[in-house]
């Protein structure tokens, strides 16, 4: 909405008319017509991955049995090259022949077995698969067969994760063990991707500020990667990262954006504006653990609730690049929309804005002061919470930090009350990890587990140990998605504020494509002949012109 306003306003200016100032003209995004060839040399892309780095480019490094990719399954084959269900517990896949570790290594069904076995010593465990998983069988040098302990409907998704590793690094760090994915814990020829990660590491507990990427000159696939040299930053201050991709050269290539900057981005001489529809969602716990102790009373987080208009969020704040859901769970999941047309949103019980339902719930929240960690890219969010939840009496003091370490770890430490930061409200970017799946959002509720803040709920526990036994589009699948969703949203589980698409700053001579999920395909972007890295000569003024809004993903 405020796109559109700064642009109107633009065109309508007495300058404009009076032809002082020429109107606004969109060029089309036409970079494709310019590609570098593949592996150009001094090929450089520079980008800011602020929230789940190590699920981003986990996959441009390592290498799994599946990939993400962006379809409705969310995921394709990499390592397998077919699979079939032979019971609900036995699974059998087909190996790629030919394919090498970074270090040389033969990958191969031994390997599999090899990587299974550190697995069973120190799996991850957020989700059921460290439980069902039993043991995997050779059959021949290219193909595998996992046994399962129970049917397990989440399996082939849980298997993204699953990536394999070189003998060296399995005898010198093994499987991690922790509440998050593994990745490569120091850099080296460790993965089978198509990137090598040759300085820093990207874990979900530690990472550095930045981490670099060189070509993997041996990938199996010759189609990728298509740039020589990829630099992750994991740390930046946000609006910096963007003016340095909107306004600087050969510093930062692409970066997500706050909302507000969609027309400076388009007006911009050296970035555009690309946005895509996602299945992410920003995670707001309520800490029922040892925060304020009020917020053990679900009248409270229900009013919580009730106090924010999200039609409001939604097109002041997100400035309508995003979706009203009812829960933490985007409407694009499968089965997702479907269970919300069930559930009375708190948008549709009054409205917040009205004297009558300020009154009520002013009556309720009496004077709340509550404390909130939160990463800085989240501040244009809070802004509107806070002025939302300020009608209502409701005070916020927000702790800032620019690093998602910090917020895991306090996150990951408070079921057990070891938190060190005392905190009520805490954000994080719960971008879509388990790809096309709501375990994405439902983990949270799992009240056992590490990753949730709510209170003991083994009903809760139990409909969630209910959709691990059935797959996307079994019968009983929209059930259990309906009632998991109704209870959390009763009972005000989280803080929930609309679903967000992906909003990109780009520079004009990358050509990106992102996906609706947690994984950037580092391998499939392509700079052209006039990014910075690779042309010698003066940017061309004609390419400075503003592009129009590269849309991404969209079918309508």
């Amino acid at each position: 909405m405020k796109l559109l306003l700064l642009l109107v306003i633009y065109l309508l200016t007495p300058e404009c008319y009076a032809g002082i100032i020429e109107p606004l003209k969109l060029r089309h995004d036409d970079s494709e017509q310019r590609a570098a060839p593949q592996l150009t040399p001094g090929s450089h892309l520079k980008l800011y991955i602020p929230s789940l780095p190590y699920l981003y480019v986990s996959h441009a490094i390592n290498g799994a049995l599946f990939r993400p990719a962006n379809n409705k399954q969310g995921w394709k084959y990499d390592l397998a090259i077919s699979h079939k269900k032979i019971s609900d517990i036995i699974y059998e896949f087909k190996l790629r022949s030919g394919v090498e570790f970074q270090d040389g290594t033969p990958f191969n069904a031994d390997m599999v077995l090899l990587n299974m076995e550190f697995f069973k010593k120190k799996p991850f465990v957020y989700s059921k698969m460290h439980e069902v998983f039993d043991y995997a069988k050779k059959i021949d040098d290219f193909t595998i067969r996992f046994h399962l302990t129970q049917k397990y409907g989440v399996f082939l998704n849980d298997l993204v994760w699953v990536q394999f590793y070189t003998p060296a690094y399995l005898e010198k760090f093994g499987w991690n063990g922790k509440p998050t994915c593994p990745n490569l814990a120091e850099p080296g020829p460790y993965g089978i991707g198509p990137y090598i990660l040759t300085e820093g590491y990207i874990e979900g507990d530690r990472k550095t500020p930045k981490a670099e990427l060189v070509a993997n000159p041996n990938y199996w696939d010759k189609r990728y990667p298509k740039i020589e040299r990829i630099t992750v930053y994991t740390e930046y201050d946000s609006v910096q990262a963007k003016n340095d991709v909107l306004y600087k050269e050969n510093v930062l290539d692409i970066t997500p954006i706050a909302f507000e900057y969609k027309a400076e981005t388009i007006l911009s001489p050296h970035a555009k504006l690309v946005i895509s529809p996602s299945t992410d969602s920003y995670a707001i716990h309520i800490n029922m653990r040892n925060g304020n102790p009020r917020l053990l009373d679900k009248e409270v987080r229900l009013a919580l609730n009730q106090a924010l208009n999200r039609q409001y969020l939604l097109y002041f704040v997100y400035e309508g690049e995003g979706q009203i859901s009812s829960t933490l769970a985007s409407p694009n999941f499968p089965g997702v929309q479907e269970a919300s047309q069930s559930i009375q949103s708190y948008d549709k019980d009054a409205n917040a804005y009205s004297p009558e339902e300020q009154a009520r719930l002013k009556s309720i929240l009496n004077g709340l002061t509550l404390k909130v960690l939160t990463q800085e890219r989240f501040l244009f969010l809070w802004r509107g919470i806070e002025y939302q939840l300020s009608k209502v009496g409701v005070t916020l003091g927000l702790n800032v930090t620019k690093t998602e370490t910090i917020i895991f770890k306090e996150l990951l430490t408070t079921n057990t009350k070891q938190n060190t930061i005392d905190w009520d409200l805490l954000i994080w970017g719960n971008d879509d990890w388990f790809f096309f799946h709501p375990w994405t959002a439902f983990f949270v509720y799992r009240t056992h587990n590490v990753w949730s803040t709510v209170f003991p709920d083994p009903i809760m526990d139990g409909y969630i140990e209910d959709m691990f036994k059935v797959a996307v589009n079994e019968p009983g699948y929209l059930t259990v998605v309906k009632k998991i969703m109704q209870r959390a949203h009763d009972n005000a589980y989280m803080f929930f504020v609309p679903t967000p698409k992906k909003v990109f700053a780009v520079n004009k001579e990358v050509i990106f494509t992102p996906y609706k999920m947690a994984s950037v395909p580092l391998w499939e972007i392509e700079l052209t002949t006039q990014h910075p890295s690779i042309r010698r000569s003066d940017y061309p003024k004609e390419l400075k012109q503003p592009v129009a809004i590269v849309y991404k993903n969209h079918t309508d």
